[in-house]
């Protein structure tokens, strides 16, 4: 079992920046590839960014890629989500999960363990 619990989320004004966190426990976080992924209201949970154990592969969503980084620090079993120049297509409820493989994958479906989220609010 790995827990997750995401942090970080807010409300910012379209152009600021956030940093979320997402802090692991349970069974060793460098087994597991980290995703993020996003649930806007009325929408379908989406794929916001991947890293592998090793932070030597990241995966972006096109509608986040140049405003985003996605980083790690397994040795405070957190993973990061940096996001800049935040637009209120942004607003959502952000979740970190975590798959146990090498390299995450960009599907719901393939993730094993999911934090309860945190909340991204975006005003214009």
């Amino acid at each position: 079992q790995v827990q997750l619990v995401e942090s970080g989320g807010g409300l910012v004004q379209s152009g600021g920046s956030l940093r979320l966190s997402c802090a692991a426990s349970g069974r060793a976080f460098r087994n597991y590839a980290m995703g993020w992924f996003r649930q806007g209201p009325g929408k379908e949970r989406e794929f916001v960014a991947t890293i592998s154990r090793t932070a030597a592969i990241k995966h972006y969503a096109d509608s986040v890629k140049g405003r985003f980084t996605i980083s790690r620090d397994n040795a405070k079993n957190t993973v990061y989500l940096r996001m800049n120049s935040l637009q209120p297509e942004d607003t959502a409820l952000y979740y970190c999960a975590a798959e146990a493989v090498p390299i995450g994958g960009t599907a719901v479906k393939e993730y094993d363990y999911w934090g309860q989220g945190t909340q991204v609010t975006v005003s214009s």
